[in-house]
C-alpha cells in the first residue's frame, strides 16, 4: 500500500526495478493517465455548476446532494487515476499483467443512477 504511494510521488525509484517498457507503451498509459484527470476535473467543474447555477430542485436538499456527490466523485476519479497510472507503469516493467479494474464500470453505474435521479426530479418538478 505504502509502497505504491511512495511510486506516486517517486517514480524514478520504480526505474531501478524490471526492464524499461516501450515508450509508445509508457506515452499510452499517459495519455490514459490524462484522460481520467479530465474526466475528474469534469465531474469536479459539474459539482461547481450544481452547487451554484442549479435551481432548487422539488426534493429537499437534492441539488446540494448531487453537488457533493459529484465533486466526490470527481476526487476520487482522480486518486483512482494515478494509483492505476503507477500500476499499470509497474507492471509493465515487470512484465507482469496488467491490472484489472472495475472502477470504470462502477463509475458507469454511478453516473447513471446520477442522470435517473435528475430524470425523476425533473418529472416531479413538471408534474
Amino acid at each position: 500500500m505504502f509502497g505504491g504511494l511512495a511510486q506516486w510521488f517517486d517514480p524514478e525509484r520504480e526505474s531501478e526495478r524490471g526492464t524499461t517498457p516501450d515508450y509508445r507503451f509508457s506515452l499510452a498509459n499517459e495519455r490514459t493517465f490524462l484522460a481520467w484527470i479530465r474526466t475528474g476535473l469534469a465531474l469536479i467543474a459539474g459539482g461547481l455548476a450544481c452547487a451554484q447555477f442549479l435551481p432548487p430542485l422539488p426534493v429537499t436538499h437534492l441539488r446540494e446532494i448531487i453537488a457533493i456527490l459529484l465533486l466526490v466523485l470527481g476526487g476520487v476519479v482522480a486518486l483512482r487515476a494515478v494509483d492505476h497510472w503507477a500500476r499499470t507503469e509497474r507492471a509493465m516493467r515487470n512484465g507482469t499483467a496488467l491490472p484489472r479494474s472495475r472502477f470504470p464500470a462502477v463509475l458507469a453505474i454511478v453516473v447513471a443512477l446520477g442522470a435517473l435521479a435528475l430524470v425523476v426530479a425533473v418529472l416531479i418538478q413538471v408534474f
